[in-house]
């Protein structure tokens, strides 16, 4: 019932897309929903994270207006709303969103506004992640971000994060991007141990992160296990996106339920949900049949989540009693697949 990991771009209605093109001026490739749906979900044969990535194309492209970011976060918190969902946490990154003349600030109060209406109409608790990029010339960008981030805590925005080709741009080498924002007291969230090995989750941690995007080969190193159950460090895990990016080649390489028996703080989550074609009910029930989770094992997943959300004391509990009333009926439903 909760999202932490949720990209807005990887998670535009192909339905949509039409009505954002309008609004950013893009004409599209094609001129039917379904041919659109192909060229915005990842194929079968998909080899690895770069190939996934390239997906976000198309979409970025009808993210560049501010009517198109807030009317993107709107829908999107809509279909959550009626998916079930009553917490998630949307991720973006501001720097992709200027190429028409929108500066970042502009970009994140439009997501905002989005956010804001969108909470309002559905009922829905919603926080907006704002990702730094890797890569090798955009620091300037980067510092932007943390700027905004600062400007908008607790408005809207509830942590930055650090997105991209993992396997190409090491986390080391954005250390003073982080330690920037922790001594400007925004949390960190950092994609680490996805397309590359453990040491990347080590050094996420010594970033300052409260959360990991992913996760998965933190599994290689028992030690690194032990100090994530200690430190309660929540991982952010995506079943599908994982084995579409081939971060493990199979389901029986997939560590969530070796982490859940470590006591670990694991939770389910869709990453993309159109990229990935899937939503969280869809992961929960594949989870559910691929490893045999208990009851108490996977309303324990959705605790962990709202024990790791970005939301205050009062709000969590609220989650939480959300959840005890309502999880196994959400869950017991056929439609998901």
């Amino acid at each position: 019932m909760i999202d932490l990991h949720l990209h807005l771009d990887g998670s535009i209605d192909p339905a949509d897309m039409f009505r954002m093109a309008q609004m950013s001026g893009v004409r599209l490739p094609a001129e039917r929903e379904e041919e659109i749906k192909e060229k915005l979900v990842v194929s079968p044969g998909c080899r690895n994270l770069g190939e996934y990535l390239e997906k976000f194309d198309l979409p970025l492209q009808v993210l560049q207006t501010g009517e198109s970011m807030e009317f993107a976060v709107y829908r999107l918190l809509e279909r959550l709303h009626a998916q079930g969902l009553c917490r998630a946490e949307i991720r973006f990154a501001p720097q992709l969103h200027t190429e028409k003349g929108l500066t970042q600030k502009e970009a994140v109060q439009a997501a905002i506004q989005g956010l804001v209406r969108g909470t309002e109409d559905f009922g829905i608790s919603a926080g907006l992640i704002l990702c730094c990029m890797r890569g090798a010339q955009n620091q300037a960008q980067n510092l932007e971000t943390v700027a905004v981030a600062e400007s908008f805590l607790g408005q809207g925005v509830c942590a930055l994060d650090l997105a991209g080709n993992e396997a190409a741009w090491p986390t080391g080498d954005f250390a003073d991007l982080f330690l920037q924002a922790g001594q400007r007291g925004i949390p960190a969230v950092i994609h680490a141990g996805e397309a590359a090995g453990p040491e990347s989750v080590r050094k996420a941690l010594e970033l300052g992160a409260v959360r990991i995007g992913h996760g998965i080969h933190a599994a290689q190193d028992q030690e690194l296990v032990g100090i994530l159950k200690d430190k309660k460090i929540c991982l952010e895990m995506c079943y599908s996106s994982n084995l579409q990016t081939r971060t493990v080649d199979s389901p029986e390489e997939y560590p969530l339920k070796a982490f859940l028996e470590r006591e670990l703080s694991v939770t389910v989550n869709t990453d993309n949900m159109t990229v990935s074609d899937t939503n969280l009910k869809k992961e929960y029930l594949l989870l559910q049949g691929q490893y045999a989770l208990s009851p108490l094992q996977l309303k324990q997943l959705a605790f962990n989540a709202a024990d790791a959300a970005f939301v205050t004391k009062e709000e969590r509990v609220t989650l939480k009693k959300q959840i005890e009333r309502k999880f196994f009926s959400w869950l017991d439903c056929s439609d998901a697949l």
